[in-house]
């Protein structure tokens, strides 16, 4: 497994609230994409930074989402180009399921 985090630069700090209903907005399109396992939207406390946290089941996954027309996407809606970096994973710990997930 791979977890990729993207941040991105706000031109204007945003309100959990604001980032709430932009990201509730954005939600659908990472549904049901092909080897992604979970998607964590997240926002800096001042505002000023968000982006999201990917748990794919493999890079070549990730790597087909990310691509010139993402990055257009992502520049366009929020303002700024997204910074990407990519993290193996080889365990997760699930409280939720109360499971303990190992490899794809």
């Amino acid at each position: 497994m791979i977890t990729a985090i993207v941040t991105f630069a706000l031109p204007q700090p945003i309100t959990q609230e604001e980032a709430q209903k932009i990201f509730l907005s954005t939600a659908p399109r990472y549904q049901n994409l092909p080897g992604l396992l979970r998607k964590y939207y997240v926002l800096s406390d001042d505002g000023r930074t968000a982006g999201g946290v990917y748990l794919w089941q493999s890079r070549e996954a990730a790597q087909a989402v990310y691509d010139d027309a993402w990055r257009a996407f992502v520049r366009e809606k929020y303002g700024s180009a997204p910074q990407l970096t990519y993290l193996h994973t080889p365990v997760v710990v699930d409280n939720l399921t109360h499971e303990i997930l190992s490899g794809a």
